[in-house]
């Protein structure tokens, strides 16, 4: 039998308008994506390289280039844990190699992963990017028959964000995520307002660096910690913080240690919630698994494109169904 092949892509995916948050702006989500051919199957993954972390497609590219010996020589996804560090690249390569699984096994990969029943149907956040109150009230008004919104904040002006947002979509339940852009000072300020807005959760108030600052902060809605979480090994310091942690596949190397990072944090009694980046409907699939029975799920990256990957996940308003075995696992 040939031996396992590694073909790495990078792929462009319009954005629909302009996706803005407070670190900055894109009009297109650039991708990389990882296939392993061996026999007659291929198994494909798809990560999306994080600017925070100073990954760049260049890099994660590179990362997935290093690795075509060891995929050659089989390198499987435990030993591919040890390999590589947490990040883009190895999620690529990491859910490549669950799809590829699947498809030998001719198994579901929710099978593979233990799920007891097969993955259901499931309500996601639908993203409302940075912006000028009036326009974000706007923006909410076309979705407000969703049930779950997410608001990107920024700091000054976000208490007239909110309200604009709440006025627009009066029956939506609203997450509000500052991504690292408040101080303590702000979090004080903005919680007991935004909990009387009906406000859910507060997705990463402060830079992951001054966590410290949560000590101690009893906040009237959850907290959550997205910058500040990316695998196990920084479970234990989130817990006196925040009261739910976002698991992502680029943050956390792929769906082996997502499902790990998620059965840690639950038995930690930490929330769960499922998040993800801009992108396609193939990165979206393995992250489905991760969304089965928990608090919070945004999986909405193909709904913020202009066009999507074919096949792809099927979204009816905010429901995502499981990935067929065409797209993924």
């Amino acid at each position: 039998m040939s031996r396992p092949i590694l073909t790495i892509r990078r792929e462009r995916f319009p954005i629909r308008g302009l996706f803005r948050i407070s670190r900055g702006a894109r009009t297109e989500a650039e991708v990389v994506v990882a296939e392993i051919k061996s026999g007659p199957h291929i198994g494909r993954g798809e990560a999306v390289p994080y600017a925070r972390y100073g990954e760049t497609v260049e890099s994660v590219i590179a990362a997935l280039q290093a690795q075509t010996q060891a995929i050659a020589n089989e390198l499987d996804r435990i030993a591919l844990q040890a390999a590589m560090p947490p990040g883009a690249a190895r999620n690529a390569l990491d859910c490549a190699l669950w799809d590829l699984e699947a498809k030998h096994s001719e198994q579901p990969a929710w099978k593979l992963a233990g799920l007891r029943q097969p993955p259901v149907p499931l309500t996601t956040a639908y993203t409302l990017s940075l912006d000028a109150p009036s326009a974000m009230a706007e923006a909410a008004r076309e979705v407000a028959y969703r049930p779950l919104l997410k608001i990107k904040l920024t700091g000054e002006g976000d208490l007239e964000r909110v309200q604009a947002v709440r006025n627009a979509a009066p029956q939506s339940r609203l997450i509000v995520d500052a991504n690292e852009a408040w101080s303590i000072n702000q979090l004080q300020q903005f919680a007991p307002s935004f909990a009387a807005l009906g406000v859910a959760l507060i997705e990463q108030p402060l830079p992951a660096a001054n966590d410290e600052a949560l000590k101690g902060f009893s906040s009237p809605i959850p907290l959550c910690a997205d910058e500040s979480c990316h695998d196990r090994k920084g479970l234990e310091s989130l817990k006196s913080r925040y009261s739910v942690v976002n698991i992502k596949l680029d943050k956390t190397g792929g769906l082996t240690e997502a499902l790990a990072l998620k059965a840690a944090a639950q038995k930690a009694g930490l929330q769960i919630m499922v998040g993800c980046m801009v992108a396609s409907s193939l990165a979206m699939a393995p992250a489905v698994l991760v969304g089965q029975n928990i608090e919070f799920v945004d999986l909405d990256g193909p709904l913020l494109l202009a066009q999507d990957r074919e096949p792809k996940l099927r979204y009816e308003q905010s429901l995502v169904y499981p990935p067929t075995p065409e797209l993924w696992g």
